[in-house]
C-alpha cells in the first residue's frame, strides 16, 4: 500500500471517530447533502465544530470545518486555502456574494414599495389626524411630515451633458460637493491614467421628468490624491474651491499642496466675473482643509497636516502653525466664535482659539475624545453642539458646553476609510455613506434611522458613493433631494 493511500485512509478513520454523523452523509466530503438536522442525529451543538462560513440560512445543518454550505444548492463545498489565486470559494468572496444578494433584494423592494414608512405608526393619514386633534405642535408636525416625504424619495438617473462625452464614459466620480445655493456641484473625477481632474456641474436644469445637467470641465489636472475639498468665499460667496492633496506613490519628490481654484475657470456665475488665477500652496502631507467665514480670520484657510495645523492668510501670505500629537484628518471653522475645530487620527477632537498667537497652554479651547480616528467634524448652527464620526463607524453629537455626548447615531459602517458626514439642520437629518456602500439617513432630533439606500452599482470599497443633500436642488426654486455619484453615473432621489 502506498504512503499516500495509507494517510488518506487514516484521515478518514479519524474523521469517522471525531464526527460520527459524518458517516451518514457519505464519504464525498467536497459535495455532500445534509440528510438530517443536527439535533436528529443524537448529538448536541457542542459536539459540532463551528469554524466554517455557513450562512444564517444554513443554521439548521451541521458545520464542517473547512467547508461552506450553500443553501440554494443544498450542498457542501470545500473552502480552499486563501493564498490560492484561482480559488473560487474564499471567505471574502462568499461575503461579497452575500452582500450583493442583499443589495439586489433591497433595490427590488425599493422599486416595488412606493410608499415607505420612516417610523412605525407614522403615515400620512395618522399624521394629519394627530395634527387636527392637536396632538402635535407645528415644529413636530413639520419634522414628521418631512421625514415622511424623505422616506418616499424615488431614484432617477441624471443625464449629464458635456463637450467631451468620451470622458464621461471613462472618468469615475471620486467625490461631489454642492455649493451654498445648491445650484452648482463641484466634482473630482479619477482618470484612467492616474490622478484626478476637476469639474463643475450646473444644477439649474435638474427638473423632472428629464433630470438633465451640464458638466463644465477644465484642462486642470493633478497627479496627486485629493483628500478634501470645500467651497471658499474669497471674492464673493463660493467664488473659489479649496482642495488639499497628497503626493501619489512613486512621486515622492512632488509635495502635497493646497489649491485655491477659481470657479470662474469652469463657468461664470456672476456678471463681470473674469477667469481668476489658480493659487497653489506647497504644503507637505495635507490631509484636510477648511475655509474660514469668521470675520476675525478673514481670507484665511486651514490645512490639517501630519502632527500640525497650518492657518494661512491668502491675501498677506501670513502663516500660523499649531503643533499636534496626531495627524489632523478633519477640520471646520466656527462662524460666531474665532475657533477652529479639528479631528485627529488619535480620536481627539479639539478647538484652536485663533486669537492665541503662541502655543501656550490655553490654545486648545475644547477637547473631546473618540475611540477611533475622527474622519469628519460638523458644527451646528448655534455652535453649541458638534457632530463627529470616526473610523469605527461611530457618529456622536456632542455638547460643547459640557463636553458630553448627547446622542449617538447607530448603523454607520466604517473600518478604515476617510468618509464625510453631512448634517442638515433645516431638514433635521444626518446623512452618511458607509464603507458597505449604503447611504443612511438619520433624524437629527432623536437619532432614529429613517432610511437606508443601497448603491445602484455592485458594492465595492473602491466605488463608495459620494452624496450631496439639499432642500433646494438647482437653486432657490429647486425641490429637496439627494444627489448620489457612483462610478460614472449621477442619480437624483427627489421628493
Amino acid at each position: 500500500m502506498s504512503e499516500s493511500n495509507w494517510q488518506s485512509r487514516r484521515h478518514e478513520r479519524r474523521n469517522h471517530r471525531q464526527y460520527p454523523w459524518f458517516r451518514q452523509h457519505g464519504s464525498n466530503r467536497c459535495n455532500t447533502r445534509p440528510q438530517q438536522r443536527l439535533q436528529d442525529s443524537g448529538h448536541g451543538d457542542d459536539e459540532a465544530p463551528s469554524t466554517s462560513s455557513s450562512t444564517a440560512g444554513s443554521s439548521s445543518v451541521p458545520d464542517l470545518p473547512g467547508y461552506y454550505f450553500d443553501p440554494e444548492k443544498n450542498r457542501y463545498f470545500r473552502l480552499l486555502p486563501g493564498h490560492n489565486n484561482c480559488n473560487p470559494l474564499t471567505k471574502e468572496g462568499l461575503r461579497h456574494k452575500e452582500m450583493e444578494s442583499k443589495r439586489l433584494q433591497l433595490l427590488e423592494e425599493e422599486d416595488k414599495q412606493r410608499k415607505k414608512i420612516a417610523r412605525m405608526g407614522c403615515n400620512a393619514s395618522s399624521l394629519l389626524q394627530k395634527n387636527k386633534l392637536g396632538f402635535l405642535n407645528v415644529t413636530s408636525y413639520c419634522r414628521l411630515a418631512h421625514e415622511l416625504r424623505l422616506s418616499c424619495m424615488q431614484r432617477q438617473k441624471v443625464q449629464i451633458q458635456s463637450s467631451d462625452p468620451s470622458a464621461l464614459a471613462s472618468d469615475r466620480f471620486n467625490l461631489i460637493l454642492a455649493d451654498t445655493n445648491s445650484d452648482r456641484l463641484f466634482t473630482v473625477n479619477d482618470v484612467k491614467v492616474g490622478g484626478s481632474k476637476y469639474g463643475i456641474i450646473s444644477l439649474r436644469g435638474l427638473r423632472p421628468p428629464t433630470f438633465r445637467v451640464h458638466m463644465h470641465e477644465n484642462l486642470y489636472f493633478t497627479n496627486r490624491k485629493v483628500n478634501s475639498v470645500c467651497w471658499a468665499s474669497l471674492n464673493h460667496l463660493d467664488s473659489h474651491v479649496l482642495s488639499s492633496s497628497l503626493c501619489l506613490m512613486g512621486i515622492a519628490e512632488t509635495p502635497g499642496c493646497a489649491t485655491l481654484l477659481p470657479a470662474s475657470l469652469f463657468v461664470s456665475s456672476h456678471p463681470g466675473d473674469r477667469p481668476g488665477m489658480l493659487c497653489s500652496f506647497r504644503i507637505p502631507g495635507a490631509w484636510s482643509c477648511a475655509w474660514s467665514l469668521n470675520i476675525q480670520a478673514n481670507n484665511c484657510f486651514s490645512t490639517g497636516l501630519s502632527r500640525r495645523v497650518l492657518v494661512t492668510n491668502v491675501v498677506t501670505g501670513h502663516r500660523q502653525s499649531f503643533g499636534t500629537s496626531s495627524d489632523v484628518l478633519a477640520q471646520q471653522f466656527a462662524v460666531l466664535a474665532p475657533l477652529l475645530f479639528n479631528g485627529c487620527r488619535s480620536g481627539e477632537v479639539f478647538a484652536i482659539d485663533l486669537r492665541c498667537r503662541n502655543q501656550g497652554k490655553d490654545w486648545k479651547a475644547t477637547r473631546l475624545f473618540h475611540d477611533s480616528a475622527v474622519t469628519s467634524v460638523q458644527i451646528l448652527q448655534e455652535e453649541q453642539s458638534l457632530m463627529a464620526s470616526d473610523m469605527a463607524g461611530t457618529i456622536k453629537l456632542w455638547d460643547l458646553r459640557t463636553t458630553k455626548c448627547l446622542r449617538q447615531y447607530e448603523g454607520h459602517v466604517n473600518e478604515y476609510a476617510h468618509l464625510p458626514l453631512h448634517v442638515h439642520e433645516e431638514e433635521g437629518i444626518v446623512v452618511a455613506v458607509g464603507q458597505d456602500c449604503y447611504t443612511r439617513i438619520w433624524s437629527l432630533h432623536d437619532g432614529h434611522l429613517l432610511r437606508t439606500i443601497p448603491s445602484p452599482h455592485p458594492t465595492s470599497k473602491a466605488d463608495i458613493p459620494s452624496v450631496a443633500f439639499s432642500a433646494r436642488l438647482g437653486g432657490f426654486r429647486g425641490a429637496p433631494g439627494l444627489l448620489m455619484a457612483v462610478q460614472q453615473d449621477l442619480y437624483c432621489f427627489s421628493y
